[in-house]
């Protein structure tokens, strides 16, 4: 089922791809897509943060969001709110795992101590809500869009902004279990972040395949 944000990201997207919004002018502000949509400010800040993510706005503090450039009408997309099968979720662990390891890598050379910030406080976020299932989604997928922003590669970080929370994979134990097998996501994260921080490209790259293929074998009950 489409979100109010997904709605409102792909009536905008529509805008930008007929021309009505056309590069380097100006999105209408928050109120009025309040006012249009019938929808919360923060439904049209998340929409604003996906179209950010996937480079097709940019949002310039006091001045509002400008379109950057008209989407190709062609392009790779993975609808991730619409897998229902462990087989479908694993397969999107295993494409995951082949980009962000990558960006993990990245991350550890690249990474300035803003971004270095952003990926504690995130690791930090989830840690706090790992027992939590509802919360732990959405703090999972900021630990892992921090990790992709810092690798300094705005492709990287745009896949996984358009993939956005549904490519969390939350397996049933959790829900039932919770803390115990969380801590195991924590420990993960935290050895992700040590890399990040120490610049050691190769540990990173490898301490996110860990994370990401013990994930998979969470998923699949193992």
């Amino acid at each position: 089922m489409t979100t109010r944000t997904q709605a409102l990201v792909d009536a905008l997207r529509a805008r930008i791809v007929d021309g009505d919004l056309a590069p380097g002018r100006p999105v209408p502000s928050e109120s009025e897509l309040v006012a249009e949509f019938g929808v919360s400010r923060t439904v049209v800040r998340e929409a604003m943060s996906r179209l950010q993510a996937a480079g097709l706005v940019e949002t310039l503090r006091g001045r509002g969001s400008f379109v950057l450039a008209r989407p190709s009408t062609e392009s790779f997309g993975v609808d991730v709110g619409g897998l229902r099968s462990v087989a479908e979720r694993v397969e999107l662990l295993e494409f995951r795992t082949a980009v962000e390891t990558e960006a993990a890598a990245l991350a550890a050379l690249r990474r300035d101590d803003d971004q270095l910030a952003a990926v504690r406080r995130a690791a930090d976020a989830f840690a706090r809500a790992a027992d939590r299932p509802a919360d732990a989604v959405a703090a999972d997928f900021a630990f892992h869009l921090a990790v992709a922003t810092a690798s300094g590669n705005r492709y990287l970080r745009e896949l996984l902004g358009t993939l956005g929370e549904p490519m969390i994979a939350m397996p049933s134990a959790r829900l039932r279990t919770g803390a115990p097998r969380a801590q195991e996501v924590v420990a993960e994260h935290a050895a992700v972040v040590l890399a990040v921080q120490r610049g050691d490209a190769e540990t990173a790259r490898a301490a996110m395949r860990v994370h990401l293929v013990s994930s998979t074998a969470r998923l699949a009950g193992r």
